[in-house]
């Protein structure tokens, strides 16, 4: 499973907010709806996350393995 988590914790310490972090990508809300749910989102929304933000997609994303 692919989570944003690190997402939140880079944000916070580059002091981007959700509203900052929209302007700065141009995403709209519904994708920081979906990246906080840990739903898909489009490579190219990671290209620009990652631009914005100035990191690289470890600080964006991290994978999880499924239980089985």
């Amino acid at each position: 499973m692919i989570v944003f988590d690190p997402l939140w914790k880079t944000m916070k310490e580059k002091g981007f907010s959700t509203y900052r972090l929209r302007e700065s990508c141009g995403i709209d809300s519904k994708t920081v709806r979906r990246l906080k749910a840990n739903d898909n989102v489009e490579t190219k929304t990671l290209d620009r996350l990652c631009t914005a933000l100035g990191c690289t997609l470890a600080d964006v994303v991290a994978y999880i393995p499924d239980e089985k």
